[in-house]
């Protein structure tokens, strides 16, 4: 697994919504808006209502192979925009958790294998 730098972190750790690319059966992308939640062992964990049913669930149990984008425009004038690009594959778990009583008891874990930034040394 490919490890977070500090300025990733924290940038992570700023933000809560991502766009998470999947692959469906006939192999093409989907992406969506999730919440996403960093951890302290390196993954990230993406909960919602219901996830179980979502066709994300479903690519996911076909092929674990994901990519989650977090990014953000830090400043119009001058034009600044910052943001993170995660490649990696997913693991379906179903039980509890701590994210909170309104997500459904299934859980995204992305371990991520390749991890690509821009913007985050600026601050």
């Amino acid at each position: 697994m490919t490890a977070f730098s500090e300025a990733e972190r924290a940038y992570l750790k700023s933000q809560r919504l991502g766009r998470l690319a999947t692959v469906d059966q006939h192999g093409q992308p989907q992406a969506n808006p999730v919440g996403f939640f960093p951890q302290d062992d390196g993954t990230i964990l993406i909960g919602g209502h219901a996830m179980g049913r979502t066709k994300k669930w479903r690519n996911l149990q076909r092929n674990p192979k994901v990519a989650l984008v977090v990014d953000d425009i830090v400043s119009l004038k001058p034009w600044r925009v910052r943001g993170i690009d995660i490649r990696g594959e997913a693991e379906l778990l179903t039980g509890p958790h701590e994210l909170g009583p309104h997500f459904s008891e299934e859980v995204i874990r992305v371990h991520p294998r390749r991890i690509h930034s821009w913007g985050l040394e600026e601050g």
